[in-house]
């Protein structure tokens, strides 16, 4: 497998050394530049160099999992991190966002062109690929369909930063006058239908499956339509879907970019949806895309089972849950790791106990989620007289989540098991890091500190193991941008914002919904609510079902990166934020000490203008058609 990721990037390599004097030297969007047309020529003579194209194509791929290439990681409020770590020397430049330096005049993460780029080289592979003789049929309208697919998705993600903008449907000649170049931003709507018309052109020609381990990565038929599905649920999110707030922004031909909607076409952005991820699952299911179960050869404990269920759909990759695997940020992963683990035994591992304390969770995001029984802990019967601060000790009972014997608050008792398989917290047991043994007593107990006092867990795979005093090995794998369980919480909300909780597809609803929760481990959403809550009956609404979906989705994909965007779409994150950065205070003078609640960082106000990112000055000075976003 790791031989096939590697032919792949070898490919992107010859191919982005091949067309290197394609790059423009302005700035304009969609122009082929002199120098580039003769080569051209000679890259589409024949399929062993046309092929190459293809990869550059994908070569533009965003960083989903880096923590140095994705803002969804540490932009926002899931992750907490410094704003310079020593002794490693990492700048975590992203984390700039979540500490409100975003500007106009110098934008952090600005991909603005890069996506652009992208876009051009798959407008050129789209006219050109048909010239090449030696390319079969088949072949050539797979390339065309990749090379469509490739160029939908960077369009969303240049609407989903910048909201609306301007449509590259083909590349400029060289010969194009200044007035041509200068291109404006489209109404929302036009920009999401662009994107669904070309994955429309794309979905039928395209494999059931790759074929090979040589094509893992490259783009098939389920990729196509769950980005569909996305992008339908994007686009009928409240941001983007009759969103009032930006209504004046305006472009110089008078042109609203936001128009006023109906709620008839609300809906029908919704309805839309609801029929995009209906499809999506489909075709999933008919390529063999199931929810990930632990398959491995451990003989362990049904509770870490369980962990291992929940932790490996993320770090066993290419599993059958994973839709679309980035091979791009392969490398990556072993560095997130690093900066993510939790610092060990300072006497065994004294650099590693300096070094691995980068990356912490705030308290807001561990109490999210559920307790035992799958409800919020404010709404478990259970709960209502515990303090969650009071101090209690490991019993057996709880052997197999936490260090028997040790005290700890009631904070970490009779939660979900995804509470103890996504985090690290001081007593709480870590399978994996310093040994193979599978008894509670042996499996590694973190004295988690940090910023915050919890660590990330599920993106570590259990394989990663302390190797000497300060060494380390870990199983590198390729991050998974889209899997199965997000398609089934797009499509139970879609279902919800489209005709409520009792609809026509409310079948489809709470089968999907379900799946997710049985295997995460707790019970179904009506048991949960009607017998273990003090709000029975509270999915029936449409509000109160939809509370559940937005809360299960936060859960289900913790630190994969979804939070930093859905928070955006729902219109929900100056709420979110404005709960601030909290942790234990871990003050030495006992352990009630160690567990007051403090804060840790005052995060800036979020506020309208930060929903969308700002289009660099020097772009908006170079065409006069572009207008800012409001707020910049």
């Amino acid at each position: 497998m790791k031989h096939s990721i590697k032919y792949y990037f070898f490919l992107i390599v010859c191919a982005v050394a091949l067309t290197a004097g394609f790059a423009s030297c302005n700035k304009y969007l969609d122009v082929v530049p002199d120098d580039g047309i003769a080569t051209e020529d000679m890259v589409f003579d024949m399929r062993a160099s046309a092929i190459k194209w293809l990869y550059s194509c994908y070569s533009y791929m965003t960083q989903e999992g880096n923590y140095d290439g994705d803002p969804a990681l540490l932009g926002g409020d899931e992750l907490w991190t410094n704003e310079w770590i020593q002794p490693y020397d990492w700048t975590p430049y992203l984390f700039y966002i979540a500490l409100g330096r975003q500007s106009a005049s110098n934008p952090i993460n600005y991909d603005w062109a890069s996506f652009y780029q992208g876009i051009r080289y798959c407008n050129t592979l789209i006219k050109r690929a048909p010239e090449v003789p030696d390319l079969k049929r088949q072949e050539l309208e797979q390339w065309i369909a990749e090379a469509k697919v490739l160029k939908a998705y960077y369009h969303f993600c240049l609407i989903r930063k910048w909201g609306p903008i301007p449509i590259i449907r083909e590349s400029l000649p060289i010969s194009a006058g200044v007035d041509e170049v200068k291109v404006w931003r489209e109404p929302i709507d036009d920009c999401f239908d662009y994107v669904f018309e070309l994955l429309d052109e794309a979905i039928p020609y395209l494999p059931e499956r790759n074929r090979t381990r040589d094509e893992w990565g490259r783009i098939n038929r389920p990729i196509a339509a769950a980005l569909k599905a996305k992008v339908a649920v994007t686009a009928a999110s409240p941001l983007f879907n009759g969103n009032k707030d930006q209504q004046t922004l305006v472009d110089s031909r008078g042109v609203r970019l936001f128009p006023d909607k109906t709620d008839e076409q609300i809906k029908a952005r919704w309805e839309y949806a609801v029929k995009a991820c209906e499809e999506a699952i489909t075709i999933c299911h008919d390529a063999s895309h199931t929810l990930y179960y632990y398959q491995g050869n451990l003989r362990v404990d049904d509770v870490i089972m369980k962990e291992l269920d929940i932790r490996d759909a993320i770090c066993d990759d290419w599993n059958d849950e994973q839709i679309w695997v980035n091979t791009k940020t392969y490398g990556s992963c072993g560095h997130n790791q690093f900066i993510t683990t939790p610092n060990l035994d300072p006497v065994n591992y004294p650099d590693l106990y300096i070094r691995g304390d980068y990356v912490n969770v705030p308290l807001k995001i561990a109490d999210q989620f559920y307790t035992k029984h799958g409800i919020p802990v404010a709404n478990d019967k259970e709960r209502a007289d515990i303090n969650p601060l009071d101090l209690r000790e490991v019993t057996s009972e709880y052997k197999w989540n936490m260090k028997e014997g040790a005290t700890t608050v009631e904070f970490n008792f009779d939660r979900e098991p995804r509470f103890y398989a996504d985090l690290g917290f001081k007593y709480g047991l870590w399978f994996g890091p310093t040994q193979n043994n599978v008894t509670p007593s042996q499996i590694y107990a973190p004295n988690c500190g940090g910023s915050t006092g919890f660590h990330v867990k599920k993106i570590i795979p259990h394989e990663f193991r302390v190797t000497s005093r300060n060494g380390y090995s870990t199983k590198s794998y390729e991050w998974c941008m889209f899997r199965l369980a997000d398609l089934y919480l797009l499509y139970a909300e879609a279902i919800n914002e489209a005709e409520g909780p009792d609809g026509e597809h409310s079948g489809d609803l709470y089968r999907y919904l379900d799946a997710v929760r049985e295997r995460a481990g707790i019970p179904d959403v009506k048991t949960a609510w009607d017998t273990y809550s003090n709000a029975p009956g509270y999915y029936k609404t449409q509000i109160g079902m939809r509370d559940i979906i937005h809360r299960e989705r936060l859960i289900e994909l913790a630190f994969e990166g979804h939070r930093f965007w859905d928070l955006r779409r729902w219109k929900t994150a100056p709420a979110e934020y404005a709960k601030g950065i909290y942790g234990w205070a871990q003050k030495s003078g006992g352990l009630q000490n160690y567990y007051r609640m403090v804060e840790v960082y005052k995060q800036p106000t979020f506020t309208q203008k930060d929903y969308f990112w700002p289009i660099a000055t020097s772009d908006i000075d170079q065409n006069m058609h572009l207008v800012q976003n409001l707020g910049w």
